[in-house]
Order: C-alpha cells, then structure tokens, then sequence
C-alpha cells in the first residue's frame, strides 16, 4: 500500500473530498416523477388538489441531502485518491462515476423507497390494482415497511438501480470532459452561463439513455408489483425488472419506453443544470473563503 497508485483512505476524508460533499447535499432538488404531459398534471390538480405535486417533499428534501452528499463526496475522494495529481479521462471519470453511484445506490435506497411511498400516498390511482399507501411520517413508513413487507423491502428496485448508475456517471462524463475543454480554452473560471449549459446537456443526454430503467425503479419502489418468485433475491429483482420492461414494450411497443421523456427531461435537466451552477459556485465560494486552492479542471 507505499506505491504512487495505491488508493490512500486519508484521501478519501480530506478536507476537498467533505467540501465538494457538502456543495453537492446543499443543491436541492424537488425530483417528483413526471410521467405526463403539462394537462395531465392540470389533471391531478383538479382530482387531488393545488398542493398534490408537493406531497411528500419533505422526504424528497432528506433523500436528496443524503444522496446528493454520498455521491459527491465519492465521486471526488475517489477521483482524488487515484489520480493523485495525474490527468483525468472521460472514461475514468465513468468510472469514478459509476463506483461513486453504486455506494450510493447502496446507502441510500431505502430513503428513496420510502419517499416514493410517501410521495404516492393519497394519489387516485386510474390502475385498479394500485392502491394508495398511508404512512404518519417517515418513521413510520419505515416501521411499516419492516413489519409487512420484511427489511429487503427497502432495498426494492435495487437492480434497476444498480443499472442506472449510468445515469450519473454519464452525466459527470460529459460534465466534466466539457469542463475540461472549455477550461483549456480560456484558462478561467467558467462563467455561470458555461456551467449551466454543459450541466443541462449532461443530463438531457444522461436522462435520455437511462429513461427506460428509471419507470423500471419506481415501479419497484412503490413495492405493490408483483415480484417474480425464485429463490435468490437477485434473480428474482432482475426477472422483475426484465418483464416490467418487455411488457411496456409488448402493449406499447419501443417507444413506450420513452413515455414521458419529454416531461421528465423538462423536470431534471433545468434542476440539474442549476444543481452544477449552485455547486461550482458553492465549492468555489467555500474554498476562497478557506484559502484552499480548488483543483483546476484539467484533472
């Protein structure tokens, strides 16, 4: 564990690795599932009220904190440890990416189970065989969970995923080689213009490949489909994820896939965008403020 390339766990909690951390677990975003057009949600507010697109954004706000912090800090501690000075590539930064979405994918779905849970409760479902959760609050949602369903439950939908630490690690991809070129070519700070424009095309691109395996997810995570029975977990949860999506494709063919996309890219591009304009400009703050030099993004 002496050599240059060794990974150094002293590393992993410097002060830059909890810096970039908390920039990212400060940027928060609403993240409801939109799976319609504009009328359809017009649609929800006569049926269930003004204020049904904010049920459950407290548990949106604690998942996203967590998530948000797990995976920034990841991400750059294990970038940090294993560069060590040397130039970052597009596909170590995939890498870093998808190492840093597995851990939180790990740590953190049990949140997500519960705040999609949370988030449904009280909807009017048009599908017979849905039928709306009742939880007090977080708590409870997990206390219930645990006595009816069993612990695993609150790892449902964790293949799926597992799948889509792509969609991060792809998104950070293209973040950060763009970073890289536009810092190459005015040897600047990027202006909040650059940062937002290369944060959105980041996700419209990330959002778009992964679109699929996200319906996938929540699915799961509503934890009222019907699992595939086998004896291993993970057979069972990849059986699942596998009919879920062929049977989209049977009724509506390729592109129900996509149903949605459109709605959802209008949800998570702009908030990302303005997720890596508030954290550069967070992480910048915070280092200037401490008199730490922040790496450039050539590396």
């Amino acid at each position: 564990m002496g050599t240059d390339g060794d990974f150094r766990l002293t590393e992993v909690f410097s002060y830059e690795s909890l810096v970039h951390a908390l920039a990212g677990a400060m940027v928060l975003d609403e993240n409801r599932k939109a799976r319609s057009t504009p009328a359809v949600l017009a649609e929800i507010i006569k049926e269930e009220g003004l204020l049904a697109p904010y049920r459950g954004w407290f548990p949106v706000i604690c998942s996203l904190c967590c998530s948000n912090f797990v995976y920034f800090y990841c991400f750059h501690s294990v970038k940090a440890s294993w560069l060590r000075g040397q130039r970052s590539t597009p596909s170590r930064d995939l890498l870093f990416g998808i190492a840093a979405g597995v851990v939180n994918v790990l740590v953190t779905t049990p949140l997500w189970v519960v705040n999609t849970r949370l988030k449904l409760q009280g909807a009017k479902f048009r599908n017979e065989d849905l039928h709306s959760t009742h939880y007090a609050g977080i708590i409870d949602a997990f206390e219930q969970i645990v006595r009816r369903e069993g612990v695993s439950a609150l790892w449902n939908g964790t293949v799926p995923s597992l799948l889509l630490v792509l969609n991060p690690a792809v998104q950070f991809m293209i973040y950060e080689g763009l970073k890289r070129q536009l810092w190459r070519g005015v040897h600047r700070e990027l202006s909040s213009l650059e940062v937002f424009v290369i944060g959105a095309i980041a996700k419209a691109i990330a959002t778009t490949v992964t679109y699929p395996l996200q319906t996938v997810q929540s699915i799961l995570r509503f934890g009222q489909h019907r699992q595939q029975t086998e004896k291993s977990w993970l057979r069972s949860s990849l059986k699942s994820t596998v009919y879920l999506l062929t049977n989209r494709v049977r009724k509506h063919g390729i592109i129900g896939l996509f149903k949605g996309l459109e709605a959802k890219l209008l949800q998570t591009v702009l908030t990302a965008a303005l997720m890596f304009l508030l954290y550069e400009k967070i992480a910048h703050t915070t280092f200037r403020v401490m008199g730490t030099k922040k790496m450039t993004p050539s590396r």
